[in-house]
């Protein structure tokens, strides 16, 4: 098992291995997540901009572009 000491500031390092594995580079944010008395360290991603579109398209399935252009444009 890894272990890592918590400071005074209830800080600790997370161990290189935990890192590496998780991908977890300087900066970046980290979260907890408990389940059943038990907590899951996880990494949080960050979202993207462009996440709010996600499927909005949905009801254009198979259209052309041009054709999906004209119907959100009213023509």
């Amino acid at each position: 098992m890894l272990t890592a000491k918590v400071t005074s500031k209830g800080q600790i390092t997370i161990p290189k291995e935990v890192r590496d594995k998780l991908g977890i580079q300087p900066g970046e944010d980290i979260g907890f997540e408990k389940k059943g008395g038990v907590f899951y360290i996880k990494k949080t991603l960050k979202k993207s901009p462009f996440d709010r579109w996600v499927g909005r398209l949905k009801a254009h399935r198979g259209q052309k572009t041009d054709e999906i252009i004209d119907a959100l444009r009213g023509k």
